[in-house]
């Protein structure tokens, strides 16, 4: 019997810590996530092999838990964010993450160009309609549109950009009308919404929705892009350095492991997120270069906290400054292809 009262402390331990995992707090936490190898996600059609290996890199997270919360506290590569740095007034946690799938599908669509562009191979495109990324709380379209909808016309007009939505929309007042053709899920459906003032600009109005131009790159040879629940725009260089190494004869992996991270926009080299974070997942996959974004200099730039995690954790890796795909490029051009090592006999 005194054994059986010596036990319940602990189980009611071990009950609190399981309760906790399940009990949300109103934080996201991030960490370092993988490197992964793109030549098995990214297949152009008669591409041409490689030797060495290019990576994407990814920053895992999630909502935090007293256990997650307490581990990222006392983590020096793990990061908390209150859920309004994530999370816009509005927004749920399924339209985040439906505009991160979206922007990495962006992020495919101007990789394959710079690539193919490079390579002297000619792309079209093929307008998909007016994605829209967000909702503006408080405004017509809430409650009505969503997420993921593509606007496919308004007022009877076919939509072919996002600038013909604000023209439209501009040649409207406060109070007018507009009828809009949309899809969701692949079904097609009709709203008519009344314009209003924006609380921010009130002189301005509309329907309170953040557009994009929803378009498909058509390529020859044909490229596939498997990322499955990959999100976000980060991908953008190190997919064009891949699909482009597939596009041409020379290697331009030299029998290295590069990784690296960066939008991609019109050749240029964007920041990113959670730069320190995809050095440690970049080192301990066993990169030895990594490309990072350069912001033309700056203190605070990609690039400068990169060289400063790397001295940190001590890696070999080295780490490459790049504001452009060109550059990049150029870098794997002049790189000295890797020694093999030897095998006794």
């Amino acid at each position: 019997m005194h054994n059986k009262h010596l036990k319940i402390p602990y189980v009611l331990t071990a009950i609190l810590i399981v309760a906790s995992m399940f009990y949300t707090l109103p934080y996201y936490v991030s960490k370092p996530g993988l490197a992964k190898e793109l030549e098995p996600i990214i297949t152009v059609e008669g591409g041409h092999p490689e030797e060495g290996s290019f990576m994407l890199t990814t920053v895992r997270m999630g909502k935090a838990n007293i256990y997650t919360y307490l581990l990222a506290k006392f983590s020096k590569y793990q990061e908390i964010y209150p859920i309004g740095d994530i999370l816009r007034k509005g927004e749920s946690e399924k339209d985040y993450n439906t505009k991160q799938l979206h922007l990495m599908d962006s992020s495919k669509t101007y990789a394959i160009e710079a690539a193919y562009k490079k390579a002297g191979i000619p792309v079209e495109y093929r307008y998909k309609g007016v994605y829209i990324m967000s909702i503006v709380p408080g405004m017509p379209a809430e409650g009505k549109l969503e997420t993921g909808d593509r606007l496919m016309s308004v007022d009877g007009k076919t939509l072919k950009s996002r600038d013909g939505l604000f023209e439209h929309l501009a040649s409207k007042k406060a109070g007018d009308s507009v009828e809009l053709v949309y899809t969701r899920d692949g079904k097609k459906h009709k709203e008519n919404l009344k314009l209003k003032p924006f609380e921010d600009l009130p002189e301005k109005a509309g329907i309170g929705i953040e557009p994009v131009d929803d378009r498909e790159i058509i390529v020859s040879p044909k490229v596939k892009v498997k990322t499955d629940e990959i999100g976000g725009p980060s991908a953008g260089l190190m997919f064009a350095l891949e699909i482009y190494n597939q596009l041409t004869k020379e290697d331009l992996t030299k029998g290295y492991q590069i990784a690296g991270t960066g939008t991609l926009a019109d050749g240029v080299v964007g920041p990113i997120g959670g730069i320190e974070q995809k050095i440690v997942a970049a080192d301990k996959a066993g990169a030895e270069y990594f490309f990072a974004p350069n912001e033309k200099g700056a203190k605070d730039s990609n690039y400068r906290a990169a060289v400063k995690t790397a001295k940190d954790i001590k890696t070999d890796m080295v780490i490459v400054p790049v504001d452009t795909f060109d550059e990049a490029v150029a870098y794997l051009e002049k790189l000295k292809p890797k020694k093999r090592k030897r095998m006794r006999r």
